[in-house]
């Protein structure tokens, strides 16, 4: 299995054994809500705000990350948002409560940069037709990390405090800073955006994308899946309990949901490698969807492990199969601006699935898990239907591996010299109370 990561530059191992270490450590936006309501004293409705205004400033920093990057390198954008967010989360136990929930959306802003900034670091290192393997890699280290770090930071907030938790979580992201400067060399950062082939800055991404037609079909079924995706973090535990299950038992359906992506994310991308990207993300959409018609017939423990696993299962094949495409896709001036729109949609049900999600469980319990399953089959179909009728080049990908500004080449320049250290690319938001998003490194 290894000799199909051989194409996968040495930084990117380092940045995903960074990411694990961050993730580790990133650990705060799992107790954020209970912070708020325990600690800090404010009302349930009060920390639900806070938190859900936070969920905002997460999705507009992946949303304009990349933008940032094309225009200033994105090695630059990510050690200024790491540095920044980093310094933040490590005052924030120290801050009054009303400051504190008006730095809150910032910090999760500058995650979301984090993010989107990384992805596209990853895009302009990598060569097309090894980034699914890459992005698999990256994902793998943040699956691992997220596993362990919302336990370790219970005992921590046991054992120490709450306030522990944001400086812990702001020394990872400053370690980010570190490492990220240390293993990516500021040698050809753009500070404006790269040249079009034909000298200029080339088309706007609007023209660009409606030159894509099948990238739209993409990005649409994306944003319909992750509302779907992430009721497992609000509609699912209330769903459990309502049929006399604990929060133990949703904690346990979680953890197979980390397990079987940790055990078969990369033998799939290895395996999966040369195949339509549009065909292997299109059947991991249906997958999602058959998970969720698994609860159509009631709760119980079988069904919920049926339906984690075939989520788990549709999680592999899509995300990464789906943010290589879309690197793939993307012209040498707009990688940034392509990944931060795949970015931001990944996420969106990080705001959307909540509040869409609770409401139709509360008003029509019954047609919830028919509608989600419904959903994701339907964007599946789309996706299938547009791999079907996409031109097939000579290779499946018909974007460029040439680098953003000749950042590419200076991040390439990496994989190969002396020295060692770990980048850290991002902080995964985590999921629980604060409705979170797992895995939020490379989505």
């Amino acid at each position: 299995m290894l000799r199909g990561f051989k194409d996968v530059p040495r930084v990117v191992w380092l940045l995903a054994a960074g990411v694990f270490v961050n993730a580790v450590v990133g650990f705060t936006f799992v107790f954020v809500f209970v912070y708020l309501v325990g600690p800090r004293g404010l009302g349930a409705a009060q920390a639900g705000l806070a938190v859900g205004v936070g969920g905002v400033g997460l999705v507009a920093g992946n949303f304009t990350g990349g933008w940032y990057g094309d225009r200033f390198g994105h090695r630059r954008v990510l050690l200024t948002a790491a540095a920044f967010g980093g310094l933040a989360l490590a005052c924030l136990p120290f801050l009054p409560t009303p400051l504190l929930c008006v730095l809150l959306p910032a910090v999760q802003y500058a995650s979301g940069v984090i993010r989107a900034a990384n992805s596209a670091l990853v895009a302009v290192t990598v060569p097309e037709g090894a980034r699914r393997q890459a992005y698999a890699v990256v994902r793998c280290a943040s699956n691992g990390g997220f596993t362990l770090g919302p336990p370790l930071g219970a005992l921590v907030a046991a054992g120490l405090s709450y306030d522990w938790l944001f400086v812990a979580d702001g020394v990872g992201t400053l370690v980010l800073a570190v490492w990220t400067a240390r293993i990516v060399p500021p040698r050809g950062a753009a500070h404006t955006p790269a040249a079009a082939p034909d000298g200029g800055l080339g088309r706007g991404v609007t023209a660009e994308l409606r030159a894509r037609p099948a990238l739209l079909v993409l990005l649409a079924a994306i944003l319909v899946v992750d509302v779907v995706y992430r009721q497992q973090y609000s509609t699912l535990p209330i769903f459990l309990a309502d049929h006399g299950f604990d929060i133990r038992a949703f904690g346990l359906v979680i953890a197979l949901n980390g397990g079987v992506v940790l055990l078969l994310e990369l033998p799939a991308a290895v395996v999966l490698r040369e195949r339509p990207p549009l065909a292997v993300v299109g059947t991991g959409l249906l997958l999602v969807g058959a998970a969720h018609a698994a609860l159509i017939a009631g709760a119980g423990i079988a069904s919920a492990a049926v339906m984690m696993v075939l989520l788990s299962l549709g999680e592999i094949l899509y995300k990464t199969t789906a943010t290589a495409y879309v690197a793939d896709q993307a012209p040498a001036h707009a990688i940034g601006r392509f990944q931060s729109l795949y970015a931001g949609v990944s996420v969106s049900g990080v705001v959307l699935a909540a509040p869409l999600g609770g409401a139709l469980y509360a008003a029509a319990p019954g047609l919830l898990w028919p509608l989600c399953a419904a959903l994701a089959a339907g964007a599946g179909v789309a996706v299938l239907w547009t791999s079907r009728r996409a031109p097939r080049p000579g290779r499946w990908g018909t974007g460029t591996p040439g680098a953003v500004g000749g950042e590419g080449a200076g991040v390439a320049s990496a994989t190969g010299g002396a020295g060692a250290g770990v980048a850290s690319a991002t902080r995964g938001a985590g999921a629980g109370a604060a409705s979170a998003t797992r895995g939020a490194t490379v989505t």
